[in-house]
């Protein structure tokens, strides 16, 4: 293995993303395919739409979701140096519930290794 092949794997992280979501719910909950996509992409709609209407989202377990509003700041053009307002913004942040905290924390403890193999629900 030579040193850009090592970078490469060395940044590479596992994701679980909504198509793998959408496989899981085919493979373990016996829903059709169809039926599994569109489960995820309503699921997420659902949370997106909260968010936009200002609506905080609580996950029992996992944790919560808000809209923060970032109050306007001075800033700086990196090429010219000159000063740039910038304006007030909101931006969504997640905050892990305590539960899930432990979960992370003891799986690494356990596992000592970063390797993660998906499930839905518990096992």
């Amino acid at each position: 293995m030579n040193a850009a092949e090592f970078t490469l794997e060395a940044l590479e992280t596992p994701a679980l993303t909504k198509a793998h979501l959408a496989d899981l719910l085919f493979e373990q909950i016996g829903l059709n395919k169809r039926e599994s996509k569109d489960m995820v992409e309503a699921f997420f709609d659902l949370i997106a739409n909260s968010l936009i209407e200002g609506t905080d989202v609580k996950i029992s377990g996992f944790g919560n979701f808000q809209i923060r509003v970032k109050a306007p700041r001075p800033g700086r053009n990196p090429r010219t140096g000159e000063a740039i307002p910038i304006g007030e913004r909101r931006v969504a942040t997640f905050h892990a519930s305590a539960k899930l905290k432990e979960q992370i924390h003891g799986s690494i403890e356990q596992s000592g290794t970063s390797e993660v193999e998906w499930s839905l629900g518990a096992e």
